[in-house]
């Protein structure tokens, strides 16, 4: 089978897309990757180092989400209906809602990753305030949704955000997005400590809650504070309370070794599709502090510690339950471990999406 997948180099994208192409590659599939955003840097294309039959195609067209984008859309559309004109893909796997209406004739799936007016509602409240390039953008959406042969969400409560804002859809499933258990080190002594991910600049992941309340242990954070589009945004350093570590962005050997040794993930997120961040933590063995939104409920009940949405008090009285009792903190490590290991492997992940292309795929491609 030949699949020609886009993805985007600056977000969690990227890491979803490195385990679906390696476990479609290593299951047999030839690939065709393109990928939009910024040129990605040698150490985030090192996965592909070994990969047999990965054709990879790296572009630095804007992304659908960015302001102004209508024209560098057009033109990725074009470049995308000449690479697909050349390799002949039997199926298009996108995680951009804009190509799903393409002009080929080729069976398509959709991903629904994140999109720009569930982002709003979670983060303002209220819907967007109404604007050409919002009209446009959500034309775009509807379009690519309803053109695709299939339509794929990382949660049920992502999927049902696409229907609420875009309408209901014929061929929808979810599949869970997933990491390779190998790549993190959950065996080593834990630090009584606090880590979180996320850009400080974004409202949806909400990292800068860790900054409202003194909390009791030491508390790292992991991202930048420079937005992409307005590199001059950043917060100022006395913000910070003194046990407040602002780090840079990691890559991912320095991630793996953070995790590894943290005692407790924060998952601050007022928006969140799915969180590979939680998973990977999880997979580190950390105990896992979520905040009690539908996503992190419906993926993380029964395995974290839940707080009151975007509540700063909230979030410390959770930290303080586990500071309180280390063997709870153990536990809850423990539980988080085994919970992502079984609901959210790369392996799982990808064998939901060959089900997925199975039903949609003559025979031949299949087995081609």
């Amino acid at each position: 089978m030949h699949i020609l997948v886009t993805a985007d180099t600056l977000g969690g994208v990227w890491t979803y897309t490195r385990e679906l192409v390696t476990g479609l590659v290593s299951g047999g599939d030839r690939i065709t990757l393109v990928s939009f955003g910024d040129i990605p840097t040698t150490g985030q294309t090192r996965w592909m180092e070994d990969l047999p039959n990965l054709d990879y195609r790296p572009t630095a067209f804007k992304l659908e989400w960015m302001l102004d984008s209508e024209a560098d859309m057009v033109a990725s559309s074009e470049y995308l209906e000449a690479v697909i004109q050349e390799t002949k893909p039997d199926l298009l796997h996108f995680s951009q809602f804009y190509y799903g209406a393409l002009e080929c004739d080729v069976p398509r799936v959709v991903v629904a990753h994140s999109d720009v007016v569930s982002w709003w509602m979670a983060v303002h409240g209220k819907t967007p305030p109404e604007t050409a390039w919002l009209r446009w953008y959500r034309q775009a959406v509807v379009r690519g949704l309803s053109e695709a042969s299939a339509v794929v969400a990382p949660s049920r409560w992502m999927l049902e955000q696409i229907g609420l804002h875009y309408g209901k859809l014929q061929s929808t499933s979810v599949i869970h997005n997933g990491r390779t258990a190998g790549l993190f080190n959950p065996h080593m002594s834990k630090e009584e400590n606090i880590v979180s991910m996320g850009r400080l600049w974004d409202g949806g992941k909400n990292v800068a809650l860790l900054l409202r309340q003194d909390l009791p242990l030491p508390v790292h954070i992991i991202g930048s504070d420079r937005h992409p589009e307005f590199e001059s945004q950043t917060l100022a350093a006395e913000v910070f309370a003194s046990n407040v570590h602002l780090e840079p962005e990691q890559d991912e050997r320095q991630i793996v070794q953070t995790l590894a040794r943290a005692g407790i993930y924060a998952a601050t997120s007022q928006y969140e599709p799915f969180g590979l961040a939680p998973v990977e933590a999880a997979l580190s063995r950390c105990a896992i502090i979520a905040s009690d939104i539908p996503t992190f409920r419906e993926l993380w009940e029964g395995t974290a510690v839940f707080f009151r949405n975007n509540d700063a008090m909230s979030l410390c009285h959770a930290v303080e339950s586990l500071q309180r009792d280390p063997a709870l903190r153990r536990a809850q490590g423990n539980l988080a471990y085994q919970h992502a290991r079984q609901h959210f492997s790369a392996e799982r992940m990808v064998a939901g999406y060959r089900n997925l292309y199975q039903g949609l795929l003559p025979a031949r491609a299949i087995s081609a």
